[in-house]
C-alpha cells in the first residue's frame, strides 16, 4: 500500500508488500509530523495493555512459566546460603577455643558452593529464555504492524505522520521488549527475593526482623510517591519520540525545499522545540527513575546499622549468636535490594504499557472491509466504466468534496478529466480505484458494481502512471517489474525503448542490475519514465494518468507520448490533465467544478461552447504568453 500513499506507477497485490522489502525509496513525499497523535500524559489503561502484551506471549507461556520457575528457584537457593553462612560461623566462633571442625565448614563450604552455583545457573536460563521469548514477541508485533499497514484505510495515512507510524515500529516495539525483558525475571526474582529473606529472618530472630523491616519501610512509601509521579513523563517521552522522528524523517526527505526557501531556520526552530520537549520529559522519566538506586542504598545502609545496633544488644544479652548478625546483615542486603529491582520492574512495566498503547493503537485501527467472501471476477474485460451518481465526502468531515457525479467511458475510449485545483479530479481516480469508498451511487466496470469485487480484482485491472514517482532501493529491473514474475527480459527492454530510456539504462554500471540508491542520480523525468515502462509492463485492461509527462523535457514528453497513445490503444484511459494541450484528442473530456460536471465533449465542441472548459483552455495560452 505504500506505493499507493506515496505515488506508485502501478497498483499491483499490495497485500503482498510489506516493511522490509526494499521500500526505500530515493525520492518520497511525506505526511507532516505529528499528525494523528493524541497527548497522553500516562497509560490509559494499564492492565488492559498488559492484558494484550501477555496475550501476543501466549504461545511462549510454557517457557515463560519454567523461566519464572528457574528464577524462583534461584532464588531461594541464594537465600539459603546466609542460613549455612550462620552455621559455618559459629562453627568457626564455638571452635577458636576448642578446635575448628574443618570437616563441618568443609561440608557447610562445598553446600553453598553447590546453592551458589545452581542459583547462577538457573538465572543464566531464565535470562536467555526471557531474551528469546522477548526477541519473537518484538518480531511478531512488527509483524503485525507491516501487515496491518495494509489493511489500512487511506484516510488513515492523512491523519497520521509516516515518522509516527515508524516510530511505533522502531522505538514502541524496542521499548516493549527491553521493558519486557528486564521487567519480568527481575520482578519475580524481587518478589521471592523479597518474600523469602522476609520468612527467613523471621525463622531466625522477630527482634531483628521488626528492627530491619521497619529501617526499610521507608522504602516503600518513597517507592510509591515515585512510581505516581513518573508514569506521565514515561508517556510523554513516547509521544515526543514519535513527533520528533516524524520532524527528522519530514525534513531530511525535503532538504532541497527546506533549503531553497532558506527554511532551515524555522525548521532548527521546530526541531529545537521539539527535542527539548523530549529532553524534558525524558530528562523527568530519567530522573525519577534514578532515584530509586541511591535511595535504596541509603535505606539498606540503614537497615546494616540497625541491624549492627540491635543485633549487638541481643548478643551481648547471649539472645543470639555471632552467626546470627552476619546472616542478618546478608538477609538486610536481600531484603532491601528487591525493594529498587521491584521499582525498577514497575518503571520498565509502565514504560512498556506507554510504548504497547501507541502500538495497539496502530494495530487496533479501524481496518478496511473484510472482502474475503467477495468471489466476483471480470474476465474478458471491454473497459466500460460507468459513474452512476456519485456522492463522496472524506472520513471525519461534513464537506462533501462530489456531490453527483454521472459519466460513463466506453471501451476503448481515452476520457479526460479537467478542471482547477480542488475540483475533485484525483478524488474521482481514487474512487474508480476503491482507494476510498463512495457515500452514495455506484461505479461499475462491465457493468459488474465495484463494490462486488475485492480491492485486488480492481486493482488488477489498472495501471496507474502519477504525477509523484516511487521507487524503492532495488535494481532498475526490480523496479520495473514491481510484483509481477517471471517477465520476459524482451519485454522490459521493449517497455525501455518506448519511453526513451533503455539506452541510459546500459549507459548504468550494471545495466538493468544496477541497484537504485542515493549513489546513482536519476532526473525527475528519468523516475516518471521509469514508472511509465512499469506500467507498459504492467499492461493492464486501462489505464490511469496523472499527467505523467508533467516531469519531462518537451523532446521526452514526445517520445513518450507517443509511447502512451501506444498503450492507450485498445484500453479505456482515464488521464488526468493540468495542461489541456496534452489532452486534446482525447474521445471525451469531463470537465470538474466543485465536485460536479459542468460540461462533457471533445476539445473541439468544448470550445465552440465557449464556456468554463475554453476560458480554462484559452487562459493557458494567455499566461503562456
Amino acid at each position: 500500500i505504500f506505493s499507493v500513499i506515496k505515488g506508485g506507477a502501478c497498483i499491483m497485490e499490495k497485500d503482498n508488500y510489506e516493511i522490509g522489502q526494499n521500500n526505500r525509496a530515493p525520492k518520497v513525499p511525506r505526511h507532516g509530523p505529528g499528525r494523528g497523535m493524541r497527548p497522553g500524559e500516562k497509560a490509559k489503561n494499564f492492565k488492559g495493555t498488559w492484558a494484550k502484551l501477555l496475550v501476543n506471549c501466549k504461545k511462549y507461556w510454557g517457557v515463560m512459566i519454567f523461566a519464572i520457575i528457574c528464577a524462583g528457584i534461584g532464588t531461594v537457593l541464594t537465600l539459603l546460603g546466609p542460613d549455612k553462612l550462620s552455621e559455618m560461623t559459629d562453627l568457626i566462633t564455638e571452635g577458636v577455643m576448642t578446635g575448628i571442625d574443618m570437616d563441618g565448614i568443609k561440608r557447610i563450604g562445598m553446600t553453598l558452593i553447590c546453592f551458589y552455583g545452581c542459583s547462577a545457573v538457573l538465572s543464566l536460563i531464565q535470562n536467555l529464555i526471557m531474551g528469546y521469548v522477548t526477541q519473537q514477541v518484538s518480531k511478531g508485533l512488527r509483524s503485525g504492524i507491516s501487515k496491518k499497514i495494509n489493511r489500512l484505510p487511506m484516510w488513515f495515512y492523512n491523519q497520521t505522520s509516516t515518522g509516527d507510524v515508524l516510530s511505533r515500529v522502531t522505538n514502541d516495539v524496542d521499548t516493549i521488549a527491553q521493558s519486557f525483558n528486564q521487567s519480568m525475571g527481575n520482578l519475580v526474582t524481587a518478589v521471592t527475593l523479597l518474600l523469602g529473606s522476609l520468612i527467613m529472618m523471621i525463622k531466625t530472630d522477630i527482634t531483628m526482623t521488626v528492627a530491619a523491616v521497619l529501617s526499610t519501610l521507608l522504602g516503600f512509601v518513597f517507592m510509591t510517591l515515585i512510581m505516581s509521579k513518573s508514569q506521565k513523563y514515561f508517556a510523554r517521552q513516547q509521544m515526543h519520540l514519535g513527533e520528533i522522528n516524524g520532524h527528522v524523517e519530514e525534513i531530511y526527505a525535503g532538504h532541497t525545499v527546506v533549503k531553497a526557501y532558506n527554511g532551515e531556520a524555522k525548521s532548527k526552530a521546530k526541531f529545537d522545540e521539539m527535542n527539548e520537549n523530549l529532553r524534558d520529559s525524558a530528562f523527568k522519566a530519567q530522573c525519577l527513575s534514578g532515584l530509586m538506586m541511591p535511595l535504596m542504598t541509603f535505606i539498606g545502609n540503614l537497615g546494616y546499622v540497625a541491624v549492627c545496633i540491635v543485633g549487638a544488644l541481643l548478643a551481648m544479652n547471649d539472645k543470639i549468636s555471632f552467626g546470627v548478625i552476619i546472616a542478618f546483615m546478608m538477609y538486610v542486603r536481600y531484603f532491601t535490594q528487591p525493594l529498587s529491582q521491584i521499582a525498577q520492574a514497575m518503571q520498565a512495566l509502565q514504560s512498556a504499557a506507554a510504548a504497547g498503547e501507541r502500538v495497539f493503537e496502530f494495530t487496533d485501527a479501524e481496518e478496511m472491509e473484510d472482502e474475503s467472501a467477495k468471489t466476483k471476477k471480470l474476465t474478458n474485460v471491454k473497459g466500460e466504466v460507468s459513474f452512476e451518481h456519485v456522492k463522496f465526502g472524506y472520513k471525519d468531515s461534513d464537506k462533501i468534496v462530489i456531490h453527483d457525479f454521472s459519466a460513463v467511458a466506453k471501451p476503448g475510449q481515452k476520457v479526460a478529466i479537467v478542471g482547477p485545483t480542488g475540483a475533485g479530479k484525483t478524488t474521482m481516480v481514487n474512487l474508480l480505484m476503491r482507494f476510498h469508498e463512495i457515500l452514495d451511487g455506484d461505479i461499475k466496470i462491465d457493468g459488474v458494481s465495484i463494490k462486488d469485487m475485492t480491492r485486488e480484482e480492481v486493482h488488477d485491472q489498472f495501471c496507474m502512471v502519477l504525477q509523484d514517482t516511487w521507487l524503492f532501493e532495488g535494481t532498475v529491473r526490480e523496479n520495473l517489474v514491481y510484483s509481477q514474475e517471471n517477465v520476459p527480459e524482451e519485454k522490459i527492454e521493449q517497455a525501455c525503448k518506448a519511453v526513451g530510456l533503455h539506452r541510459f539504462i546500459r549507459s548504468l554500471p550494471k545495466g538493468y542490475d544496477t541497484v537504485l540508491n542515493d549513489q546513482v542520480n536519476l532526473s525527475q523525468g528519468q523516475k516518471q519514465q521509469l514508472t511509465i515502462a512499469r506500467a507498459m509492463i504492467a499492461d493492464r485492461p486501462m489505464l490511469i494518468l496523472d499527467e505523467a509527462t508533467s516531469s519531462v523535457d518537451t523532446r521526452t514528453e514526445l517520445i513518450i507520448q507517443r509511447a502512451m497513445d501506444e498503450l492507450m490503444k485498445g484500453r479505456t484511459s482515464f488521464v488526468i490533465a493540468h495542461r489541456l494541450s496534452t489532452i486534446k484528442n482525447a474521445d471525451l473530456i469531463l470537465v470538474l467544478k466543485d465536485g460536479d460536471i459542468i460540461e462533457s465533449g471533445t476539445h473541439e465542441e468544448l470550445l465552440a461552447k465557449k464556456g468554463f472548459y475554453a476560458d480554462l483552455y484559452n487562459s493557458q495560452f494567455e499566461q503562456a504568453s
